[in-house]
């Protein structure tokens, strides 16, 4: 049915459509330069994919780094991404983005609720390309109290579960090692339970943690920073199509609960809409390895299906299709659920830890399992040859299994019972077994277990140059490896049975390809003039990295650093860098 005209329209300054990071940056920081702002969001809870996201944004030369001594010219990062990007290096944006980086930050700190906690030991994921930094590069969002939110935190996306302990997100870095010590270290054992019995304290008194880490706690300091500076946040209130006035983008009808809303926004609309990760038509025309849109399981938000672009592209826009990669790729396996359907798990962390290797069906290993999981499911994608599904096997032995867990099965003491019983994990008293559990070629995961447990002892991999690179080793555990005796911190030997594995296929954390855009976040139609009063942020802005993935955190960087700047272009105010 055709929309009817609302008797009482919605006047705004700023109309945000989409509540991840992208968006919410926006109307942040618009709200703050004076404007009235509603943020429409088309899920029943706002957040998007940041509220599952680990985080981290890549933000060089940022506030807290030099505040630590690490200073660096914008230079070195620019000429990071020239190096990364090679032809498809856009040097407007890119400088666009490291100058303002480091005042956006700043403007987060000082006027809103959001704080940050450094990466300044992450390094660059290509630690061999020129100007790649050992880290102060990266930030992520500092723990955050929900009950700011008061009674909205009803309204915030919760964590993915499968990345939780009894829905308690745990924070990277120190946290997580404690978690995966909990079971041989009195201190960290200690830590633990302190935090497992403060989160069972929050369900008891709220239903939810109230303890919010990584993305989490990002969308959330900014929504409560939103709500306090004046902003309206919609949800369940998806846009279906633009208002124009001549070729001025003015405003968007929302359907919501109640019917059709015009929602007039006199200083035009930002599409933050989280990409095309579960839109089947486009992934079948901008991935390769889904020739029919459905081979490709994204770990993002649900409701990210397409809807800013289609949007963007009945205003004008184009989206982006020059890129290297079309998404952020990253192994997922696919853990099934009660109700028959499958989540999607994206594997980050447990590849570079010693004693685990990633085989395909041959049984041989085809890449670093330490490096990026986007250089990972390159490497994968190449590697399978047409017309066969592109999927590998995480490997593993049971001391691995029970110290670090493998995917959503995880450590102990949490029973591995029901993973088995599901088919999630698959298992064998010897290699033999498990490969035909898998069905992996015997002969070839003992061969290949065999080789590997020799150049693990030895500390080198003389195939895929496994431990290497800084982000290898950061990835690592040098701590457990080196009271193991083994001199490689991601190599470790797969020598105790019961065995283990669990199937991964193509996955993404997000896409890549997005409406085409200036440095002021202004969308581009197809003379590359721009669009009156429409901007694209977060992933429906097409990537500054054009397809590339230089470095942890480079969808969440840029995301927050050019909504800030599409927030004071619609403001009419220059920034302040």
């Amino acid at each position: 049915m055709p929309d009817r005209s609302p008797s009482s329209p919605l006047h705004c300054d700023l109309l945000v459509i989409g509540s991840g990071a992208g968006g919410l940056s926006a109307a942040v920081t618009a709200a703050h330069l004076g404007l009235k702002v509603i943020v429409a969001e088309k899920d029943p809870q706002f957040g998007g994919t940041t509220a599952w996201s680990g985080g981290w944004m890549w933000l060089p030369r940022n506030p807290l780094a030099i505040e630590a001594g690490i200073v660096e010219p914008v230079d070195e990062p620019l000429a990071y991404l020239r190096h990364e990007l090679g032809e498809r290096f856009d040097e407007a944006r890119a400088r666009a983005f490291l100058e303002a980086a480091p005042a956006m930050v700043q403007f987060f700190r000082t006027n809103t609720a959001l704080r940050f906690i450094v990466g300044n030991a992450i390094p660059d994921f290509h630690g061999r390309t020129p100007h790649a930094s050992l880290g102060g590069r990266s930030l992520c969002a500092a723990p955050f109290d929900g009950r700011r939110l008061g009674q909205r935190i009803a309204d915030l996306k919760p964590p993915l579960a499968e990345s939780t302990l009894w829905g308690m997100g745990i924070a990277s870095g120190a946290e997580l090692r404690h978690f995966l010590n909990a079971m041989r270290k009195p201190a960290s054992f200690w830590v633990v339970t302190k935090r497992v019995l403060a989160h069972w304290k929050d369900l008891l008194l709220h239903r939810r943690g109230m303890r919010l880490v990584n993305g989490n706690a990002l969308v959330a300091a900014l929504a409560a920073s939103a709500f306090e500076a004046g902003v309206e946040i919609r949800t369940s209130s998806p846009a279906r199509r633009l208002l124009r006035d001549g070729e001025r983008v003015t405003g968007a009808v929302l359907t919501t609960p109640a019917g059709p809303v015009e929602v007039h926004a006199s200083r035009g609309v930002l599409l933050a809409c989280g990409g095309f990760p579960h839109d089947t038509e486009r992934k079948r025309a901008l991935l390769p390895h889904a020739p029919t849109g459905t081979e490709h399981w994204s770990a993002a938000s649900r409701g990210n299906t397409g809807d800013g672009l289609r949007l963007g592209e009945s205003a004008g826009g184009r989206v982006g299709s020059d890129g290297l990669q079309a998404a952020a790729l990253a192994p997922v396996s696919l853990v099934p659920q009660r109700d028959g359907t499958f989540a999607h798990f994206p594997h980050l962390i447990e590849r570079a830890k010693p004693g685990l290797i990633m085989v395909r069906a041959d049984g041989q290993r085809f890449a670093n399992e330490a490096d990026s999981y986007h250089d990972v499911m390159q490497a994968l994608i190449a590697a399978t040859p047409a017309g066969q599904p592109v999927q590998a096997w995480l490997v593993c032995d049971h001391a691995f299994m029970r110290h670090y867990g493998l995917g959503a099965a995880k450590p102990a003491p949490m029973p591995l019972g029901p993973m088995l019983a599901n088919g999630y994990v698959k298992r064998g008293r010897t290699l033999a077994e498990l490969a035909h559990a898998c069905g992996i070629a015997a002969d070839g995961l003992e061969r290949t277990v065999q080789r590997y447990n020799a150049m693990a002892l030895a500390g080198q991999d003389e195939d895929f140059a496994k431990g290497e690179t800084p982000y290898n080793r950061m990835q690592g555990d040098a701590p457990f490896a080196a009271e193991q005796g083994w001199p490689n911190p991601c190599m470790g030997p797969i020598e105790r049975g019961p065995f283990y594995a669990v199937r991964v296929v193509a996955g993404s954390l997000g896409t890549f390809s997005g409406l085409k855009v200036n440095a002021q976040a202004q969308v581009l139609d197809a003379q590359g003039a721009t669009i009156p009063g429409l901007y694209a942020g977060g992933n429906d802005m097409d990537s500054l990295m054009a397809g590339h993935y230089p470095a942890g955190g480079i969808t969440l960087g840029p995301a927050m650093t050019f909504g800030w700047l599409a927030a004071h272009h619609a403001a009419g105010r220059t920034p302040s860098l």
